[in-house]
């Protein structure tokens, strides 16, 4: 039998109020035992709450029944005063009315179980509990809404119908189908491989607006990469001093440019080194920046080209410190900006022209942001069956069809499962088979 289980649906400690949350076969029984009867589905009740002689709480009750509500089971709220022990007297005497306390996450789960919500959007909860900007909000509320799963779908719709071409061919070759039924799929699996490369190619945006859009400061000794990292995140975090050599290692700090979550990076000045500490520290700084979003090289004016110049990419911003602004001047085929970190100049423009890049790197594309590195391995099994599965269209549809098979599990372990009698139900559907 399935356990009737409670949690805390709000911070724990003093409040106005606290939300126990119910949910399970045991709902009603427990309600009725706590003294709130006669309570109209969905509608906010009030009433007082003993048990065994106990007065527990004058509280707000709703009750949902089955399946109306988040898990799909019967379901209730318990809205308390918010003191502790107020809190504790009742989950007390709800565990010894046979409810348990609930696992992590246990709620979405069962709503997922009973068939609530699929996969991804069980984990846009998670990501819109966690969401701290605007960005990271919207995308968690497209995916709850079921925007990520509709394209899931198209793409599920796409693998059965080319799965049941192929499966009609091999399994019914004595009924009234046409010939060279599997070679139509053709088209369908084109669509799809360009449909599942778009997605596969744009799935870094939806974790970078999830997890944080890295930007790395690097460049030389005493360029002043460390007063520009202090600038950026308006506080004393980096240790400024005239000593070459001073930052050892990456410092990270966690931001907020133009709605989106970003992670700044500071790192050792790049130079040849013989200390073993400062040599170590540029090695990091050099990793940091190849696994950066955006790297902004930092360089002091009329300092010559060194260590740092040969690894400046075309998509890189330099910006050129010490100086009073000169917006929008050019360093060769490189985006360039002046700054100065004692007047301020140029810092506002340098944080327009970082919300723009985040723009435009975060935004704007056709696909719904994949936003799980989960969903994008999976999406780079699905690609490599369905290219494989094209490939062996024409000559061995078997083979293709044992692709095809594998395409959907990739896709089914995202938002939930493609069974054997989905794919016989299109195939008799589309192709009146044993009239």
């Amino acid at each position: 039998m399935i356990d009737t289980i409670f949690a805390l649906a709000t911070p724990p400690g003093r409040g106005a109020i606290a939300v126990l949350r119910l949910s399970g076969p045991g709902v009603e029984a427990a309600l009725t035992a706590l003294g709130a009867t006669r309570l109209k589905p969905r509608m906010a009740s009030v009433r007082d709450l003993s048990h065994a002689g106990d007065h527990i709480d004058q509280a707000l009750v709703l009750r949902f029944v089955a399946p109306n509500s988040y898990t799909g089971e019967d379901a209730a709220e318990l809205h308390l005063h918010g003191g502790r022990a107020v809190v504790e007297a009742a989950s007390r005497t709800l565990i010894a009315l046979g409810l348990r306390p609930a696992d992590p996450g246990e709620f979405t789960r069962r709503a997922f179980q009973n068939g609530r919500m699929d996969l991804a959007q069980a984990e846009a909860v998670a990501d819109l509990i966690d969401a701290e900007t605007s960005a990271q909000a919207k995308q968690a509320l497209g995916q709850l809404d079921g925007k990520l799963s509709e394209t899931y779908a198209g793409f599920r719709r796409d693998l059965l119908h080319a799965l049941a071409l192929v499966e009609a061919e091999i399994d019914f070759p004595d009924e009234e189908v046409p010939d060279n039924l599997a070679r139509t799929a053709g088209p369908v699996l084109d669509r799809l491989g360009a449909d599942l490369r778009s997605a596969v190619d744009t799935g870094r945006r939806g974790e970078r607006v999830r997890d944080g859009y890295r930007i790395v400061l690097i460049g030389e000794t005493n360029a002043g990469k460390s007063s520009l990292f202090n600038a950026l995140v308006a506080r004393e975090a980096a240790i400024v001093t005239p000593i070459a050599g001073t930052t050892r290692d990456v410092l990270d700090a966690d931001l907020v440019i133009g709605g989106y979550a970003v992670t700044l990076s500071d790192t050792a000045g790049l130079r040849d080194s013989d200390d073993p500490v400062e040599a170590e520290g540029v090695r990091r700084a050099r990793l940091r920046a190849e696994q950066a979003d955006l790297r902004v090289w930092v360089r002091a004016p009329g300092d010559p080209d060194g260590v740092a110049a040969a690894y400046v990419k075309d998509d890189d911003l330099i910006v050129a410190t010490k100086s009073d602004l000169c917006a929008g001047s050019a360093d060769g085929e490189y985006d360039t900006l002046a700054v100065s970190i004692v007047t301020g100049a140029g810092l506002a423009e340098l944080r327009e022209w970082i919300a723009a890049r985040l723009a435009r790197d975060l935004s704007g594309a056709d696909f719904p942001a994949v936003t799980q590195e989960r969903h994008r391995l999976r999406l780079l099994e699905a690609l490599e069956s369905v290219d494989a599965a094209r490939a062996a269209l024409n000559v061995a549809p078997e083979m293709a069809g044992d692709d095809l098979r594998r395409a959907s599990d990739a896709v089914a372990r995202v938002t939930g499962a493609i069974g054997v009698e989905d794919i016989l139900g299109e195939v008799f559907s589309t192709f009146c088979i044993g009239k």
